[in-house]
């Protein structure tokens, strides 16, 4: 069984997603076994509450500096043991002493196809923001494993989505959400899933 803890900062439909890919058998021999978030306000905690998984707040707010932070995140993510850490839309930094002691066993979904639109600064509206500004015809999402770098680590998976006319930064959000990270970030989990079951 692959254990999964989810990181989170917002509304939580990635975690969503993946709740209900478990819960549906599309994602096999997994289960999600703690929900963090940086933000005590997150409609992703109370996600995780409706199905049953453990959801903790650990927010920087709450620490004198970002060390003492950092160990208190990595005190909760190593409390619940995981094969597996996915960032589901987590607006937090990763301390470089998680990435190496769990590298290769975290990945990210990010909102274009890198190397498109990634990097310091492209987070949430932004990516869409600047794939409208610069005309593209096409965007999408990637999976991806995270290294030091910002979307830098070896890509996963990758779906490609249409930009149609008269798309907003919120339209297209919203089609790269249904059309792709929806759909491969599960689908990425299920094949580490597999992996590890060999």
């Amino acid at each position: 069984m692959l254990r999964v803890l989810v990181c989170v900062s917002g509304g939580g439909t990635n975690l969503q997603a993946i709740i209900d890919r478990v819960a549906d058998g599309s994602i096999g021999n997994t289960e999600i076994v703690r929900v963090i978030s940086n933000n005590p306000g997150a409609y992703a905690l109370e996600r995780a509450k409706e199905a049953g998984i453990e959801g903790i707040c650990v927010s920087p707010k709450n620490y004198e500096n970002r060390q003492a932070f950092h160990k208190a995140f990595l005190e909760a993510v190593d409390a619940a043991k995981p094969d597996l850490i996915v960032l589901a839309g987590f607006l937090v930094v990763i301390p470089e002493e998680m990435i190496a002691k769990y590298r290769g066993r975290i990945i990210n979904i990010h909102p274009s196809l890198i190397p498109s639109f990634c990097g310091t600064g492209y987070y949430g509206l932004k990516v869409h923001e600047k794939a409208l500004e610069r005309g593209v015809k096409v965007t999408g999402a990637t999976v991806h494993y995270v290294d030091e770098g910002t979307d830098t680590g070896p890509i996963i998976l990758q779906k490609a989505v249409s930009v149609e006319e008269g798309d907003t930064p919120e339209i297209l959000q919203r089609r790269v959400m249904e059309q792709a990270e929806w759909v491969i970030l599960p689908k990425a989990i299920d094949m580490i899933a597999r992996e590890k079951m060999k």
